[in-house]
Parts: structure tokens; C-alpha cells; sequence
């Protein structure tokens, strides 16, 4: 069993945009290139999702709808199509290096000149988003290219034993 350190630091899931892209035009940052445990992940080892043909969706991306809505809508909307007051993280998730959404999620970010007044708080102390980052992440990356439609998913695979125990560790 890996440590939920490098879990959530280095990369988790992963996915296939079948639904919303074509195979040959899936973004690298998108496909799946392989499965551990019910996760999915890119050929670089960057989390992503998968989608069936059936509509089932992966565990992860299912947990990170439910972990999403609890922590990110209020500021950046319903199913990460962002709002007045925050961006639409479905485009941040597949625009943003994963390397640079985890960084913002853990440390924050303030944007304020004449422009700008953006003001995202740190999360990294946050279990309910920490243990839950890349679910969040694979979610958006999967509402970014339409593949998940908006509102809770209808089909979902089971939580593998292994997400579990990660699950039960991190949270204590």
C-alpha cells in the first residue's frame, strides 16, 4: 500500500473522455493510460477519469461531485461552471498543470492590482478537501470536457478496498 502522502501529492486517477472527445483527439492530459485500484491515470501519472460507455463513472470522480458541492460550489458554482464571484474550475482542471491546481487548492492564491481582486483561500489543512483533492480534480477534469453532465451521476463504479483504507487513513 502507498503512503496517502504520495497519493495525494504525486497523482491518483486518471480518464478517458470517450464521451466528450473522440479516442485520437483526447487531450494528453486526459487519457487514460492506465488503472490502479480503481484510480486512473495519465501517461505522465497525473490523476484523470473514466467514463464508460454506459455512462458509468469512476469512483473517484463520483467522490469528487460529492466532495466538490460540500467544499468548492458556493464559491465557484455548481458543477464547477464557476460564478460572479469565483472561475469555473472545470476549465481551470484542464487549462491548469495538475502540479498548479494542487498548489492552489494547498496554498491559496490573491490576485489584487487594477484588474484583478481574486482572493483563494488556503485548503491545505482541510481534510475534507485534502483527502479528497484529486476526486475534486479528476471531477472537474471530467466537467470540463463534458464528459460527466451536470447534476449527480446516475452510474458509478464501487470503491475499491484499496480508496477505502487510503480514505480511512487519511481521515484517522
Amino acid at each position: 500500500m502507498k503512503p496517502i502522502a504520495s497519493l495525494l501529492g504525486a497523482s491518483l486517477l486518471a480518464a478517458t473522455a470517450s464521451v466528450a472527445l473522440a479516442q485520437d483527439d483526447t487531450p494528453d492530459n486526459i487519457a487514460v493510460a492506465y488503472e490502479e485500484d480503481g484510480r486512473y491515470f495519465t501517461e505522465d501519472d497525473v490523476p484523470t477519469y473514466n467514463v464508460a460507455e454506459d455512462g458509468t463513472i469512476d469512483w473517484p470522480s463520483y467522490s469528487g461531485f460529492r466532495r466538490y458541492h460540500s467544499e468548492c460550489h458556493v464559491c465557484h458554482g455548481p458543477e464547477g461552471e464557476g460564478s460572479t464571484y469565483a472561475p469555473a474550475l472545470k476549465v481551470s482542471a484542464i487549462d491548469m498543470d495538475y502540479y498548479d491546481f494542487y498548489d492552489v487548492v494547498v496554498n491559496g492564491r490573491q490576485k489584487i492590482d487594477a484588474s484583478h481582486q481574486s482572493v483563494m483561500p488556503a485548503f491545505g489543512d482541510n481534510p475534507n478537501v485534502m483527502c479528497y483533492l484529486n476526486d475534486i480534480y479528476v471531477y472537474l477534469k471530467a466537467r470540463g470536457t463534458d464528459a460527466i453532465p451536470r447534476g449527480r451521476p446516475g452510474k458509478k463504479e464501487k470503491k475499491s478496498d484499496v480508496i477505502r483504507e487510503d480514505e480511512n487513513a487519511c481521515l484517522g
